[in-house]
């Protein structure tokens, strides 16, 4: 019975989606950046956000290519600016349903939108760019600033090799990477909200996106060797000024610095990077004083890419290691200890057929120190043995009837769920209950 209701509602989400797509325009319809550049969409990505090497080389340079026509501009000695307004739309309308519902809510939530994102990006200046996002958040009911880059870009040489260096103005770890194998940029690119989802994860893996302000520099070197160093303070946008820091989790005292390193190889039709990623933060829960939480998360990643002819197969893989000290949550009480420490893999694969389809398989797992407190028991969020332990895979199609629009579907199944595979909550849900079927359409215009 729970599973033919899940069929159910996938077969009605995707009737929805089919006749909402088929009412779409057939037209390129394009973001900021094409309005600028003039170039289709997938010269840059593959499978947005997917980056190929050509957007990654364009973001690098700041964002700063322009459409070379003599009337795109207006130019002066002290003013060069796009006649057409960088502006773009994103809408995302969705449908999640999992195998049993959540105990008192309805099973089946539509997100109509899940998200509406406004984008302003593009060149500001020569060798000065950025990409600004506004997102509606559907629970709160209001728009909020979004992932946001800004940078200055030059060239030189070293070692009569070409350097490239810049700067960076962002507001979430790893927002400013080029390579989707980091938190993020990372897949899954669009899921769910309204599933459960393990209670345990890395701080860098999305815990301080949007509620941070960074500064950085960044280098690639011969176009091999990459280097960023940023540093991070709270921001805590919606809270009070000067920052008191009630309510928030998360107090950076002092700076949070990042840093990352990566070499790209090509040979042949191959593409290679390997790297390393990783933040260390020290924080006082829920206020500017007393006892502090400590976290440094190092982590490895990689990503491969290898055409097929017109087809492409991209890859991308991570691991985090997090150590923390809980000095603070553990003399608030809501830590039974308070050295812990939590393992995060993630990787996933990506074909891409014709431009048109696109199939993923992505594997993901956490595991760590068990803490009865910290994860403790609870109907549907909780643990019954206080572990963060959690894996499972995600099967996903996509298809792009025209550039900017993608009909897409994803199965995710779990295989253990905060500690367990079978009444881990102690309240006697099951892991593969939370198994979820999500259907969306995404629109950029």
């Amino acid at each position: 019975m729970k599973q033919g209701m899940l069929a159910c509602t996938l077969l009605s989400s995707l009737v929805l989606l089919v006749s909402i797509v088929s009412v779409c325009p057939d037209a390129h319809a394009v973001p900021s950046f094409t309005r600028q550049t003039g170039l289709q969409c997938n010269v840059c990505h593959s499978n947005p956000p997917e980056l190929t090497a050509f957007g990654r080389k364009f973001k690098l340079e700041g964002y700063t290519l322009t459409d070379k026509k003599a009337d795109t501009t207006v130019e002066g000695k002290d003013l060069k600016i796009n006649r057409y307004f960088p502006i773009s739309v994103m809408l995302l309308l969705s449908d999640t349903a999992t195998t049993t519902h959540v105990p008192g809510a309805q099973n089946g939530t539509a997100g109509f939108p899940q998200q509406l994102s406004l984008f302003l990006a593009g060149e500001i200046s020569p060798h000065l760019g950025g990409m600004v996002q506004g997102t509606y958040d559907h629970p709160s009911d209001h728009f909020t600033l979004d992932n946001t880059d800004i940078r200055y870009a030059k060239h030189t040489t070293l070692g009569s090799k070409d350097l490239l260096y810049g700067l960076t103005a962002n507001n979430s770890p790893t927002v400013e990477d080029v390579w989707n194998s980091t938190p993020s940029w990372g897949y899954p690119w669009i899921s769910g909200e309204s599933a459960p989802s393990p209670s345990a994860q890395p701080l860098i893996l999305g815990g301080l996106a949007q509620d941070v302000a960074g500064l950085g520099a960044y280098t690639m070197w011969n176009d091999h060797l990459y280097a960023d160093f940023t540093v991070y303070r709270s921001e805590h946008a919606g809270g009070p000024q000067p920052l008191t820091g009630t309510t928030f989790p998360i107090n950076i005292q002092g700076v949070a610095p990042y840093w990352r390193l990566a070499w790209q190889q090509t040979w042949g039709l191959n593409y290679l990077e390997v790297g390393t990623y990783g933040i260390h933060v020290s924080s006082t829960p829920n206020g500017v004083g007393g006892p502090r939480d400590t976290y440094v998360d190092p982590a490895i990643d990689l990503q491969y890419e290898r055409p097929f002819g017109v087809n492409l197969l991209t890859v991308h893989a991570s691991y985090i290691y997090e150590k923390s000290d809980l000095n603070g949550t553990f003399a608030a009480g809501a830590a039974a200890f308070p050295s812990h420490h939590l393992n995060t893999f993630r990787a996933d694969a990506t074909y891409h057929l014709r431009r048109r389809y696109t199939f993923t398989v992505a594997r993901f797992s956490t595991t760590g120190t068990a803490d009865p407190i910290l994860f403790a028991p609870a109907p549907v969020t909780g643990s019954l043995l206080g572990s963060p332990n959690s894996s499972g895979f995600i099967g996903q199609a996509g298809f792009w009837p025209v550039q900017n629009v993608e009909l897409t579907a994803a199965y995710t199944a779990y295989t253990k769920f905060n500690g367990a595979n079978q009444n881990y909550d102690g309240s006697g849900r099951d892991a593969s209950e939370n198994n979820s079927v999500y259907v969306a359409v995404w629109l950029n215009f």
